[in-house]
């Protein structure tokens, strides 16, 4: 029997299990395909289309995997810089990179250096803008004073560091990766400094941070595919999945697909400072805000059943997202409306009758070139494809503290 096939507006979230023809896939069976160079391997857009033009049984069947991403700008996270013994060895005690105070004490020679902040000290500096300097090549003024003792006996340190003399170095993402997003917008007097950009009082305009259909938490709800130790090409470099991440909501409110109404599930992931490529990590400045680092990050999603297969296809005409007023300094924003992401791409969307000119806070253009990337290292084997020994927790991190 062949599946049917759908026009764009109304691919069905659900299909009687005799029309769908999507024989369970092993993990085994797909990596013995990409060991024969046979894997077959789409881009989250290339699989929509094929759905809609040949069904969703037939695109299954031409199809192992399919790649999602995203490019969002990020300030939850840290450089984890572990330094050499020097002679005599020091125990750092305080340290200085280019400026910028990182925090010590979790060993000898560690050093960690946070993503975000930089406000106030007037030269808008961060560990965002340390890491594309140690890209590039360059060598930063490091300053530390030493904790004495017996077989530390140094007190202060003054020399340069560059990526090359640093042993081991890692970017961890505290929120790499996350379900869904949010519409923000300003209803008050005045511009207001957020996260995202500058947001324009009286709701004059809107900014989103998520890429919609094709980005990873959209194509795979719940990010069930995912789990400790999976891997996902974090910045051009082979990253890997520490765990739920910051603000990880697995039970948010869902739509009958299965995909989130909200921020769910949140990922971190890890990477390795070497294996960074400059293009796809990229350091910026948000004015009232704070530094944070644009980074591009892939994820294979293996369609190992009939469920995933139908998700990945939804398509932005299907996808929901809450519209927030972030002008109100509180812990619950209120909520203005929810939104297509269709509405979104199509540059306005309607609030309480009046139009506001939308904008992505993220870049499609990275977000289109790193997936493509992944294909390629897909299909040659470069990429490892595995499938999650243990799910991400289904314990909400995002508890509130009440003072």
């Amino acid at each position: 029997m062949t599946a049917p096939e759908f026009p764009p507006h109304s691919l069905p979230q659900s299909l009687p299990k005799s029309q769908l023809q999507c024989p369970p896939r092993q993990e085994g069976e797909l990596r013995q395909r990409q060991e024969q160079g046979e894997l077959r391997v789409r881009v989250a857009a290339e699989y929509r289309d094929l759905v809609r033009e040949v069904g969703l049984a037939e695109a299954y069947a031409a199809t192992d995997v399919v790649v999602a991403a995203d490019a969002g700008f990020m300030d939850q996270g840290c450089l984890v810089l572990s330094l050499g013994p020097t002679d005599p060895p020091i125990r750092l005690r305080t340290g200085l990179l280019a400026g910028v105070p990182g925090l010590t004490g979790c060993g000898s020679g560690e050093l960690v250096l946070p993503i975000g902040g930089g406000l106030g000290e007037g030269a808008a500096l961060s560990g965002a803008q340390l890491l594309r300097a140690l890209l590039e090549g360059q060598s930063l003024p490091f300053n530390a004073s030493g904790e004495a003792t017996p077989l530390h006996p140094r007190r202060e340190l003054h020399t340069e560091l560059s990526l090359e003399q640093i042993g081991a170095g890692r970017l961890l993402l505290h929120r790499a990766i996350s379900e869904n997003g949010v519409v923000a917008v300003n209803r008050a007097e005045g511009p207001c400094p957020s996260p995202y950009g500058t947001l324009l009082g009286k709701a004059a305009n809107a900014l989103y941070n998520c890429g919609g259909a094709g980005s990873i938490g959209l194509t795979m709800p719940g990010l069930s595919l995912l789990g400790p130790g999976s891997p996902v090409l974090v910045g051009g470099g082979l990253g890997w999945v520490v765990g739920a991440g910051s603000g990880h909501q697995p039970g948010c409110k869902r739509q009958a697909s299965g995909h989130a109404r909200t921020p769910g599930a949140a990922a971190a992931v890890s990477v390795d400072l070497h294996d960074l490529r400059p293009e796809w990590v990229r350091p910026c400045f948000f004015e009232g805000h704070g530094s944070a680092l644009l980074v591009a990050i892939a994820a294979p999603v293996p369609l190992v059943n009939a469920r995933v297969a139908l998700q990945a296809a939804t398509g932005p005409e299907q996808l929901e997202v809450p519209v927030l007023d972030l002008s109100v300094p509180r812990r619950v924003k209120p909520k203005l409306a929810s939104v297509t992401y269709a509405e979104l791409l199509s540059g306005e969307i309607s609030l309480k009758g009046q139009p506001v000119a939308c904008a992505p806070s993220h870049s499609p253009r990275l977000a289109a070139a790193i997936a493509e990337a992944l294909v390629g290292a897909l299909c040659c084997g470069e990429f490892p494809l595995r499938l999650p020994a243990a799910a991400l927790s289904s314990r909400a991190s995002l508890l509130p503290i009440e003072a």
